[in-house]
């Protein structure tokens, strides 16, 4: 069979793996546009196109996939199934009507449970047990297509974004090999989304990742994994930015401290009140420095009773 690769970041490079190492022809891959990246702002390639480059397989990087000559180029390479997985460009009808077998999206979550763009950081964020990856038929909708296959993974209680990305990522990379046989020879049965049951994923921001102390410790320390490695969790430290890379609960708590106040400052990190008992911070970041474990910090500097945020 022909199938055609659609995918720009890390999360789809096992992905388009699995597609080179199954016996069918990927004849394209399609990923976004190089980005300026660095210090130097250098145009750099997406991971998913330095992949498919070594692999010797035709790129294609069209700003838009509604452009007609776009949809000519795609058509032209004949494709019995197309594969999206974090592709970033919406895929217009006359798209999904090209490949024989349509398009399958790889998404990271069991759906219909948050569709978009972040469902990753918001299933540690709404402190879900499990998430998992959902292989399905693509629509016009926004993720809202029948489920073709899911796989599912437990959440470690301690686990940040980017280590469940890397297991889900391998995880999507598992499933796809397993089940495109099925998919091109139409032996699955598309499952339609249970409307009433679905979550929307939007995406993230620098400014959600600012941490609000009056909140209760858990929900900040399942931020502080959500936003892990981007776009990192923050606090006011004075006129700096701290930055927050870990942090875990404290084993002692004051009550009678306010929310953002630091309540201890020793070699196990930084303890800081919360809404709803403390936390300490293991790992931290001030501007222009290196990542530092939380206990550097608290020797750097007096600490005790100075209020964050």
């Amino acid at each position: 069979m022909r199938l055609v690769f659609a995918g720009t970041p890390e999360f789809a490079v096992p992905s388009l793996e699995a597609l080179l190492e199954s016996p069918h022809d990927l004849v394209a891959v399609y990923t976004q546009p190089d980005r300026p990246a660095g210090r130097g702002r250098r145009l750099t390639p997406s991971p998913v196109k330095r992949l498919a480059l070594a692999a010797g397989v035709p790129v294609e990087q069209p700003k838009s996939l509604r452009d007609p000559e776009a949809v000519r180029r795609l058509a032209a390479y004949r494709p019995d199934l197309m594969v999206v997985t974090a592709y970033g460009l919406l895929l217009p009808r006359e798209v999904l009507e090209i490949p024989k077998r349509g398009c399958v999206n790889v998404h990271a979550s069991l759906l219909p449970r948050w569709r978009g763009a972040a469902p990753i950081q918001r299933a540690i964020l709404a402190g879900d047990r499990e998430t998992g990856i959902t292989l399905m038929q693509m629509e016009e909708g926004l993720d809202t297509g029948p489920m073709l296959a899911q796989a599912a993974l437990p959440i470690g209680a301690t686990e940040t974004a980017g280590e469940l990305h890397d297991r889900l990522a391998a995880l999507g990379k598992s499933l796809l090999a397993e089940r495109l046989d099925e998919i091109l020879s139409g032996a699955l049965e598309p499952e339609p989304q249970d409307e009433a049951a679905a979550t929307y994923a939007g995406k993230l921001s620098k400014q959600e990742a600012e941490l609000d102390w009056r909140q209760d410790a858990d929900r900040l320390l399942r931020a502080i994994r959500a936003f892990n490695p981007w776009p990192v969790a923050w606090t006011r430290l004075g006129e700096e930015t701290l930055r927050i890379w870990r942090a875990e609960p404290a084993e002692s708590c004051p009550a009678e401290a306010e929310p953002g106040e630091v309540v201890g400052a020793d070699r196990r990190g930084v303890t800081v009140r919360t809404g709803d008992g403390c936390l300490t911070l293991t790992e931290v970041q001030l501007p222009g420095g290196r990542r530092i474990h939380g206990r550097d910090l608290a020797n750097a500097r007096p600490l005790e009773g100075v209020r964050l945020g």
